[in-house]
């Protein structure tokens, strides 16, 4: 007779070694085996739970799956519960079996006990294919409009799975979300935002994989959410004041809700002036009374900086987003400050795609003005930025380099690249490549004068030729060969004296300094004096 699941937890916790445990596995997973070929339908949930422990160890399972779909046949809540958490742990959607459980899925969404539609809603939320969504939507439609809250949120994540699988059907139940977005319950609320943010998301993949799908069915999501702004903003208003003060949690006000109306506000505002100018009061609200010192706090301003970065935000907002960043790079806990590294390295990028298209326009205008002043104040933050070069943790050192190197312009060049040749002594070899290459194009970009081109050049070369791609040494040569004849032998000397100082080890900086004694040999004998 196979074991309880407690005595098995307790045998396999007694095991001193991963082959004894793995016995006792093979062993249990044997008589579960013969439980199932002898139809043994009373030790079924046992054997079930049994299972479950297994897969969480991480051995093979596959051989019960069939044992869930009876289980959730069966009559019996407890028994039915067990086979549900069966199903959606030992099984994927990629599972054949799958789909023998669509009418009993049906069946139960059908049952008058709400726990029994609930344990069916969650198990279509996890599961559903696209052939079982088209054939459950209109079950999972009817609990949308349930007198039960309990059953309405479950119905919302249901249906967000189902939309997702299938996004033919997303125009069908624009008007029953509308509808449940004035759900006085915080447990549906929650669920119904995430619902319209899924939906939103799938029309906007549907976009992207199609261009000609926006001018054939346009965009009835977006058209009939973005209405629903105003109401979002009031509920928004509604939780910072308090409103659901029973959710708090950390000493921030219900994060979860505001987190979620934040990510739905981002998608509706971006593109859309009208809706981000109205979004502006709240999102500065958020921003400047949001409490910092717990974590909780600081999920909320980074979603609340998310937002304020992707909406067609004004200049005081986006300034004062980064510097929200900037206050992040002084956390002590290196998760936020790699957040705010990753997060400040997109908001430049974005700011200078932005200056690029109003620079290809006629004049510069407003929105122009606003990247500008947003990158001046990620200037003032650079000293905290370049501070994270030095940082223990290799994750925060690779964000930093990243951003630094997108912060650097004709102003702080000279600045910046001296970090970089500095952060190329310290750094693992196998990013010294990466690294070399990113110093030539800074040079190639925002080189100050001939000069210090080439003596950031050498510099490099002389700390890193070894793992220098023979692209950088080829544009070294270039550089050296189109300069003046002055510079030519000033660069011919100073690799002569590199050479001499260096081991032979910097293959790089050998073959650029040889090329040029080759080359300019004869300079070496005449006396120099160069002048910029």
């Amino acid at each position: 007779m196979s074991l309880k699941l407690r005595d098995l937890i307790r045998k396999v916790r007694a095991c001193k070694t991963a082959a004894e445990e793995r016995a006792v596995i093979a062993k249990e997973s044997a008589m579960i085996r013969t439980a199932i070929r002898e139809e043994q339908s009373h030790f079924r949930h046992r054997n079930v739970a049994k299972l479950l422990f297994m897969h969480m160890l991480g051995y093979p399972t596959h051989f019960g799956q069939l044992e869930c779909m009876k289980l959730i046949a069966s009559p019996h809540f407890p028994e039915k519960r067990i086979g549900y958490l069966g199903m959606m742990l030992l099984l994927s959607e990629e599972a054949g079996i799958l789909m023998l459980s669509t009418n009993a899925l049906k069946n139960d969404l059908t049952s008058s006990n709400r726990f029994v539609s609930g344990l069916a809603l969650c198990a279509i939320g996890n599961l559903a294919t696209a052939d079982m969504s088209r054939d459950l939507a209109p079950e999972v439609d009817k609990h949308l409009k349930s007198s039960q809250p309990y059953l309405r949120k479950k119905a919302c994540l249901a249906m967000a799975r189902c939309l997702t699988k299938c996004p033919e059907m997303v125009e069908d139940f624009v008007d029953r979300v509308v509808t449940l977005l004035k759900d006085r319950s915080h447990g549906v609320l929650v669920s119904v935002i995430q619902l319209m943010t899924q939906v939103l998301l799938v029309e906007q993949k549907s976009i992207l994989m199609e261009p000609s799908y926006a001018d054939e069915y346009g965009t009835p999501c977006q058209d009939a959410f973005v209405k629903l702004v105003p109401s979002l903003l009031k509920l928004m208003r509604n939780v910072i004041g308090g409103g659901y003060a029973a959710n708090d949690a950390g000493g921030a006000t219900d994060i979860f809700l505001q987190v979620h109306i934040l990510t739905l506000l981002r998608l509706l505002g971006t593109g859309d002036v009208q809706a981000s100018e109205e979004m502006n009061d709240v999102l500065a609200q958020v921003a400047t009374n949001t409490e910092t010192s717990k974590n909780s706090g600081n999920a909320i301003l980074y979603e609340c900086v998310q937002t304020i970065m992707a909406v067609e935000s004004d200049d005081g907002l986006r300034v004062l987003a980064v510097n929200i960043l900037g206050r992040f790079l002084l956390n002590r806990d290196n998760n936020i400050r790699y957040v705010a590294l990753n997060t400040l390295s997109k908001c430049v990028m974005e700011e200078k795609r932005s200056a690029q298209q109003h620079k290809d326009g006629f004049a510069l205008g407003e929105g122009g003005e606003a990247a500008n002043n947003a990158a001046s104040a990620m200037q003032k933050h650079r000293t905290t930025i370049v501070e994270c070069l030095k940082d223990p943790d290799i994750s925060i050192r690779q964000r930093a380099l990243e951003l630094i190197y997108h912060l650097v312009n004709t102003e702080n060049v000279e600045s910046l690249t001296a970090e970089l040749l500095n952060y190329l002594v310290l750094c693992p070899r196998e990013h010294r490549s990466d690294i070399c290459t990113r110093i030539l194009r800074v040079v190639e970009k925002y080189s100050p004068n001939d000069r210090w081109r080439v003596d950031t050049l050498i510099t490099m070369l002389t700390i890193a030729g070894r793992e220098s791609e023979k692209a950088v040494q080829s544009a070294s040569i270039i550089y050296i060969s189109r300069s003046s004849e002055d510079l030519r032998a000033y660069a011919t000397h100073k690799l002569l004296k590199a050479l001499r100082d260096d081991d032979g080890t910097q293959r790089g900086l050998l073959v650029v300094g040889v090329w040029c004694i080759g080359e300019y040999g004869d300079l070496l004998l005449k006396p120099y004096s160069y002048t910029p």
